[in-house]
């Protein structure tokens, strides 16, 4: 059975138990402060099971897209040397919110694997939850019970709780789990040892193969469990994990998941997969990394340095980085891999498909961009290997990672083939630093929710009200640093979580006796969580919500401003642009879209003139809600990939004809309202995408008046000439002829200085020493003189001290041999720095250093002199 029909048989299996068939959820995770990305499928579910939305329908199924390469879940390192980790997985699921329980789970976990898919019965192994006396938990006997029904008791284990019980996080749903174990060795070998022995012990053959969660309790910030009003199943089988057992392979990687691309690799690497473990990893670990990079790509996360962008960046250069060195790609290759995925993946995941051209664009600038930094970085190791010291230091070999993207290995690699070793511990020691570092500027300690009021149910009145009156639901507190906030859920409120690009309301709760500021709004999950920054002395009883109005209506007018805008772009560049993010506040829009090349002046001018002209339309907004997602796409709405969309959207139109889109934000009654709208920049924001930011309304006059003002100020410089434009061309050119003949001038007396310090030279240790003190007309002309010494000085070693423009300034520079015998720029001018109470570097035969006191030249020369004397 291939991989598209073992989907589909699971999927069909839980649909003929009356399972509602559930779209996967985005791989990079929206609104839900706890994770970065989607690493298990009951992730979307989470309301369900926290009791903060009932479930529309009480049994669903789905695959899901699944990455674990942070946090809890952190499998990147497994990676390609294993064969069944994975970053990239799908995770098949079925979920019973308050229906049925283990009986049916288990019963029907049974049926699929060895009625549909065919697995022989006497390869299982099911796991218990075998209790737990600090907390006061039972033996899972129930589910004992219901496995006993298909399998022998010798085959179902007791598990302690890191294997059988399961935990959303450090608080709540949580419950045992049963898992399903598969021994997929050859008889041979079972004979041998029994597969119960191989049980959670990381056999790459004896494997976990579905996980059957039964969520019963609720654990408090104290540690505390209590029993949920409802009991929920929650199951999750890897699903390449399935592929290898039903097609009888040994490793996931032999299945049709990862052979189609394996095997281009090798084709293109010129090497066969099963010869050579090294080349083998490095094209497991390709074939699994770019199905990750394509796909959180095509769910909206660009690579970038910070958060879930460098998790991509970071697994995109991993790959990139085994290619080099194993296969010996100097050239990108991995955008090249996209014609496998989407075949493999069409009727599946339809983002990759709608995306490719985009997709494949993004990776190859990635590609290209790293491979400039790893030759780099390989330059920085041939110096460092060209040296006498035989250890690359720990805090070197962490810049390289840190800095170059090299990891330890490859570090280490270079430096066994020329006879060094790494400080392996030094580079230990400074990850420490860092890790340390990041976990105390992020951690937080948010306590449980205090219920106020009894119910779930939030309303959101904001579409049409700035004001309510209602009550609060519940109330938490959270610590971060020295800083404490409170998040307040109310019944009924009018502000606006952030979402969508939106930023969330501010404003006030006004209560009996207190008027309590709300710093911002957002979305937990399906919550909407105001944020104060103190608490009423009650919270009982009715508060008035009062969103900031002001601050509402400007950020309605960028808002609605945006849609215009992604219309116009769309109209004047072509329907290639979609909406790659966004920003919308009170003072600016920012929209980001997919474009491969910079705006034309002529292009910006056009689309503003569409925007401005639909201003003046005064087009009435159109807004539709509870619209089946069908309808809606029927009537040209936008969906945007890397959303969630359920059975029922909200659509907004101006002018059907020119711009509807599913959004979920607030927006201005009529186009008019805006007023003005004006680019104030075009630029990259990453590959393939543009940025744009514009201002509307107020911000708009203000940056018209600003420029006006300007305008002004420069007329009465130029004491109002006729022509401001011919006046301001005739300064500059005046100006580039003044500025050649002080180049001129500056190169003559650095000539002169030159000339000076040639026969200045003293030999040293066979070296020819030049030092000096002076002032020097400017940077470059120091900078040139040096070079000119070094081009007719052989074995120079020069120390300039200078004195530009009031500044000290040093440099040192060193003759090539003198470099390759472990001379080195840097280090010299770092330790003359410090006299002149400043830093600087650079390579090591050429290095600068600014600093603050004038009056320490000449000690930074003595440093320099004794330690080339010293030498």
């Amino acid at each position: 059975m291939d991989s598209k029909s073992i989907r589909r048989t699971f999927l069909e299996f839980f649909e003929s138990k009356k399972h509602k068939i559930v779209p996967s959820a985005p791989i990079v995770v929206q609104n839900d402060p706890t994770l970065m990305f989607t690493n298990a499928g009951m992730n979307q579910f989470k309301d369900y099971f926290l009791g903060n939305k009932v479930a529309e329908n009480k049994r669903v199924a789905d695959t899901q897209k699944c990455l674990r390469v942070s946090g809890k879940h952190n499998d990147l390192e497994e990676v390609g040397i294993d064969t069944y980790h994975h970053t990239m997985f799908e995770m098949l699921g079925n979920w019973s919110f308050g229906d049925y329980f283990k009986e049916e789970a288990i019963e029907w976990a049974w049926e699929l694997l060895t009625g549909q898919f065919k697995l022989p019965k006497d390869r299982f192994y099911a796991t218990i939850f075998e209790g737990d006396s600090t907390e006061n938990l039972d033996q899972d006997s129930e589910a004992k019970k219901f496995w006993m029904k298909h399998l022998p008791e010798d085959r179902v284990l007791n598990g302690n709780k890191k294997d059988n019980f399961w935990e959303m996080g450090d608080t709540g749903p949580c419950g045992p789990c049963s898992e399903l174990h598969i021994d997929l060795r050859p008889q041979s070998e079972v004979d041998k040892v029994p597969g119960k022995d191989l049980v959670n012990q990381d056999h790459p053959q004896v494997v976990e193969i579905w996980n059957l969660v039964f969520i019963q309790y609720n654990r408090l910030s104290n540690g505390i469990l209590e029993n949920l009003p409802e009991k929920h199943v929650d199951t999750g089988m890897g699903f390449e994990r399935l592929a290898m057992a039903i097609q009888g392979k040994q490793s996931n990687y032999d299945t049709d998941v990862f052979q189609p691309l394996i095997q281009w690799v090798a084709k293109k690497g010129g090497v066969e997969y099963g010869n050579d473990e090294k080349t083998d990893i490095a094209i497991r670990v390709i074939s699994d990394h770019i199905r990750a990079i394509a796909f959180t790509i095509a769910d909206g996360q660009l690579p970038s340095n910070n958060k879930a962008g460098y998790v991509i960046r970071r697994i995109l250069r991993r790959a990139v980085r085994y290619g080099y060195t194993f296969l010996r790609f100097k050239e990108p290759f991995l955008h090249e891999m996209l014609d496998i995925l989407v075949d493999q993946f069409d009727g599946v995941f339809p983002e990759l498909t709608g995306q490719k051209d985009f997709i494949a664009k993004v990776i190859k600038e990635e590609e290209l961009s790293f491979l400039r930094t790893l030759d780099n970085g390989l330059k920085k190791l041939d110096t460092i290997t060209s040296g006498s010291s035989k250890t690359i230091a720990g805090s070197t070999a962490f810049e390289l990672y840190d800095t170059y993207g090299f990891p330890l290995d490859l570090t280490a690699l270079i430096a066994r083939e020329n006879n060094m070793e790494v400080d392996e511990a030094g580079f230990k020691k400074e990850m420490e630093v860092q890790k340390n570092r990041s976990k105390s500027a992020g951690k937080q300690t948010t306590g449980d929710w205090t219920v106020v009021n009894e119910g779930d149910d939030v309303t959101f009145l904001g579409y049409t009200d700035t004001q309510s009156t209602t009550k609060v639901l519940r109330y938490r507190e959270v610590k971060q640093k020295d800083k404490t906030q409170f998040q307040i859920v109310l019944e009924a409120t009018p502000f606006y979580a952030e979402s969508g690009g939106q930023v969330g309301d501010t404003g006030y709760l006004q209560f009996t006796d207190e008027k309590i500021e709300v710093v911002d709004t957002k979305k937990e999950n399906d919550l909407i969580v105001h944020f104060t920054k103190k608490l009423p002395a009650s919270l009982d009883g009715e508060v008035k919500a009062v969103v900031n109005e002001s601050k509402r209506r400007l950020t309605e007018n960028n808002h609605s401003a945006t849609h215009l805008l992604h219309a116009a772009l769309r109209e004047v560049l072509g329907d290639h642009v979609q909406q790659k993010g966004s920003l919308v506040n009170d003072k600016i829009l920012r929209f980001d879209f997919s474009h491969f090349s910079k705006m034309t002046a002529e292009e910006i001018e056009e689309v503003e003139q569409i925007v401005n002209q639909k201003i003046r339309e005064n087009i009435a907004l159109d807004e539709k809600q509870n619209v089946p997602i069908e309808k809606a796409q029927e009537m040209g709405a936008m969906a945007l990939f890397g959303e969630k969309y359920g059975d029922f959207v909200r659509v907004i139109t101006f002018d059907p004809r020119y711009s509807v889109e599913l959004c979920g934000g607030t927006h201005v009654p009529r186009t008019g309202n805006i007023g003005l709208f004006k680019i104030v920049s075009e630029g990259s924001s990453a590959a393939g995408v543009r940025r744009i930011e514009a201002v509307t309304s107020v911000e708009a006059e203000k940056f018209y008046k600003q420029k006006l003002n300007l305008i002004t100020e420069l007329e009465e410089m130029l004491k109002n000439p006729k022509d401001l434009k011919k006046s301001v061309e005739n300064l500059v050119k005046e100006n580039l002829a003044n500025q050649k003949k002080l180049d001129q001038l500056n190169n003559q007396q650095a000539g002169q200085i030159k000339n000076q310090l040639k026969n200045d030279a003293k030999e040293v240790n066979g070296k020819k020493l030049i030092t000096y003190k002076g002032e020097f007309p400017s940077v470059d002309s120091m900078k040139q003189v040096a070079f000119d010494l070094k081009r007719e000085v052989d074995n120079l070693v020069l120390l300039i001290g200078a004195n530009i423009n009031d500044k000290p300034m040093l440099t040192v520079m060193l003759a090539d041999d003198l470099v390759k015998n472990g001379m080195n720029a840097n280090e010299i001018i770092r330790k003359m720095a410090s006299a002149i109470k400043g830093g600087g570097g650079g390579q090591p035969f050429y290095a600068t250093a600014g600093g603050k006191d004038l009056s320490g030249l000449d000690e930074a020369l003595k440093i320099g002199t004794d330690l080339i004397e010293a030498s």
